[in-house]
């Protein structure tokens, strides 16, 4: 579904420091209506400290959040009646059945939807009478994840949410929480380690490294744009590395086996007249995948002016 112009996320210079250690280092970014927002990165690289920013839990040490257009530390009210929420560890009251915990829900959010909420733990198979304290944890990451959405939140902030689920859970139930949204022309903004389930629902992606945000594109620029190139050592010999590291968009540079992979984030037109330039005898070129992508970032990865 294609976003429109209203964002409804606005952050701006966000630097958050934990000791000497840097957890969000100026991060900008805006979240459309509409749009499924995914979050990817390392441990540690800032993914949940960003989210507890949109929550209201931290206060911007430095620069600005804005969420629907407020504070969400000064405005909580106008911000959190307007977000679902799951975490890879949902906090749910063991003592009480699923039944119980959903009618307590219920009392927080005006808009809750009843009928959508019987609904969402049908589809579950789990017995609403059972208490939530004999519940997996993938159950109780269902249940939470079934609250998260009961009141048509206008935003939907999912971190880590599959944790704990095996494949096909993970695969059916979060098809379904994001049709839900969709459909219905809200958020997400989805935190996870699985790419493929990045790939498969998000229609943007950010990624972190060291608090930083070194990728921020369209789900369809990341994919397309991103070239693998092949050449021999002899041919790298030959042009000189210099040069092969000036090619437009390079992000890494990695010897194997005798041959030469440049990674680059260019479109291949215009990628194209730099090779042609080289004369490059190119043995094979390709788009990466969303794993080779994310390992060329963030993996063992230093930046040119780092090396």
């Amino acid at each position: 579904m294609q976003a429109t112009e209203e964002s409804i996320i606005k952050i701006q210079g966000l630097t958050r420091e934990f000791g000497k250690q840097k957890a969000l280092d100026n991060v900008d970014l805006q979240v459309k209506k509409g749009q499924v927002f995914g979050i990817v990165g390392e441990n540690g690289a800032g993914k949940t400290t960003l989210i507890k920013h949109l929550l209201g839990l931290y206060k911007a040490e430095q620069g600005k959040v804005s969420v629907f257009g407020f504070d969400p530390v000064k405005n909580p009210a106008e911000v959190l009646g307007k977000i679902g929420y799951l975490s890879e560890q949902p906090d749910l009251p063991g003592w009480m059945t699923i039944s119980q915990y959903m009618n307590y829900m219920s009392a927080f959010y005006p808009s809750w939807d009843k009928n959508l909420a019987n609904n969402l733990i049908h589809v579950t198979s789990i017995d609403p009478d059972k208490k939530i304290k004999s519940l997996s944890k993938g159950q109780q990451a269902r249940i939470g994840l079934c609250a998260a959405q009961a009141h048509r939140p206008e935003l939907l902030l999912l971190d880590e949410p599959s944790s704990g689920l095996d494949p096909l859970v993970r695969k059916e139930i979060l098809s379904a929480a994001i049709r839900t949204v969709i459909d219905d022309g809200r958020s997400v903004v989805f935190s996870s380690h699985y790419l493929d389930e990045v790939e498969r629902i998000c229609d943007h992606l950010i990624m972190f490294r060291g608090g930083r945000v070194v990728l921020s594109a369209s789900m369809s620029e990341v994919l397309n744009n991103h070239q693998m190139i092949t050449i021999s050592s002899a041919e790298l010999n030959r042009v000189g590395q210099d040069k092969i590291e000036r090619l437009p968009g390079l992000i890494k540079l990695t010897e194997k086996r005798k041959e030469w992979y440049i990674n680059c984030f260019s479109n291949y037109e215009e990628l194209l007249p730099a090779i042609e330039k080289l004369s490059l005898d190119i043995l094979e070129k390709r788009l990466m995948t969303l794993d080779e992508i994310f390992l060329s970032y963030c993996h063992e990865q230093k930046t040119l002016d780092e090396e």
